[in-house]
């Protein structure tokens, strides 16, 4: 019988023993490359007009917003990292339709509520849907993402909208990986760092740096001397092999033929990977006929039960629907064989990832200067199948300080990076 490491292979699986990093690095920079200067390329690169010169402002309190999810917050935020006046309500739109004027009356009112608290006369906005950039720190909406119901504020500045009902100054709007990656500032205090670089790896995934203005070709006259942070959306890469188990997920997913690198690292598709290991190797005779028909039965497998099945971990009041599947030790230790080589390969992908924005920024030549890494997001932290977070360091040492003498730092987890990120950009 094949082993199931030949029955990965078979399937076009690399695992992560397996993967040629220099070889994914050099095709990162050079998608990278080609998306900065307007080329087609799998990577936007977004421009966002937000640089990281100079030290935010000690203790002046900033009214922040933070939309991107089933709920909306507010909150006065101050640096160091000091949240006061926090309050969640839902975000308009998540429960069902709104028209323009009911979409932006709760911002309204959030906002004048936190004003009343704030120093600051400008505004942080955290709003993670797709939008553009403008170089006066607005956005304007693509389109909703998490099913958000407003059609009418597509295509609109919200920024500009919100102050339209409110007065004051200007709004400075971020995502969440570009207010992920200022929230680094929060954390220097004495601190050198040499670049910056902004993850998020949980449902999706993920990241953001800073480049040389002169380096990106679509700001066109605009660019000024000085760098800013680029938007790479960077879960859509696409140069890396796929086996039969990624397409398959691919081609059930609401998305098909994009994301790719999302498809093989974030939380949303880790599980569904999970389930087409073991449904083919069911098929292929790796278990036995009681186990077979169970996991051929099975209809959808979440990312969590996956991993806490992979790590042998019984999560107290959660029934694991693959415990009682492989109910029988040796279909259990089988099935964990197949399933661990898919949060390996995500580890390893994941820091492939990493190294690239690592060395496109530039940094990290001085020890005494590194550049600086703020990861944020459940699958990163909180994997259980390996100890994923760890893995991803081991390999940066290897692909960043020991191979190309570049050093980086991951700091310390932020909470609530999104608000304090959010705070900084209004203060620089």
């Amino acid at each position: 019988m094949r082993t199931p490491e030949e029955f990965l292979a078979e399937h076009g699986f690399v695992t992560a023993a397996e993967l040629d990093r220099s070889a994914m690095i050099a095709a990162f920079l050079a998608e990278m490359e080609r998306g900065l200067k307007g080329e087609t390329s799998s990577l936007m690169m977004i421009p966002t007009y937000v640089g990281v010169e100079g030290k935010v402002p000690q203790g002046v309190k900033v009214a922040v917003l933070d939309a991107g999810g089933t709920n909306f917050r507010g909150a006065v935020v101050s640096i160091p990292p000091t949240i006061e006046e926090k309050r969640n309500q839902p975000m308009p739109g998540s429960k069902g339709h709104v028209d323009t004027e009911q979409f932006y009356a709760p911002f309204v009112a959030e906002l004048k509520r936190l004003e009343a608290y704030a120093d600051a006369t400008k505004v942080g906005w955290c709003f993670s849907y797709p939008a553009a950039a403008t170089p006066d720190l607005d956005a304007r909406l693509v389109r909703w993402t998490k099913g958000c119901d407003a059609p009418t504020i597509v295509g609109q500045y919200v920024g500009k909208e919100l102050r339209k009902r409110t007065g004051g100054d200007k709004i400075a709007i971020v995502n969440d990986t570009v207010a992920t990656l200022l929230a680094a500032k929060a954390t220097e205090g004495d601190r050198t760092y040499s670049s910056y670089i902004g993850f998020i790896l949980g449902t999706g995934t993920n990241a953001a740096y800073v480049e040389k203005n002169a380096n990106i070709a679509k700001l066109g006259d605009l660019a000024p001397d000085g760098s800013m942070i680029i938007n790479a959306e960077s879960g859509a890469f696409n140069q890396l092999a796929r086996s039969s188990f990624d397409i398959a997920v691919d081609d059930k997913s609401a998305n098909p033929g994009a994301q790719f690198l999302e498809k093989q690292i974030s939380g949303a598709y880790l599980g569904p990977i999970g389930l087409e290991v073991l449904k083919a190797a069911a098929k292929e005779g790796f278990f036995t006929p009681k186990a077979t028909a169970k996991i051929m039965g099975l209809g959808a497998l979440e990312t969590m039960d996956f991993d806490n099945f992979c790590a042998a971990y019984a999560k107290p009041g959660r029934e694991n629907v693959l415990d009682a599947i492989f109910a029988d030790p040796n279909d259990a230790r089988m099935a964990r064989r197949l399933g661990i080589p898919v949060f390996e390969r995500a580890a390893a992908l994941t820091a492939i990832h990493l190294a690239a924005f690592v060395i496109k920024s530039g940094g990290g030549v001085d020890a005494s200067a590194p550049v600086a890494i703020n990861a944020d997001g459940s699958t990163y932290y909180k994997t259980r199948a390996i100890p994923f977070a760890d893995a991803v360091k081991r390999e940066l040492d290897q692909m960043l300080v020991k191979m190309r003498n570049i050093h980086y730092e991951i700091t310390p987890p932020v909470e609530d990076a999104p608000m304090i990120g959010a705070a900084i950009a209004a203060l620089l």
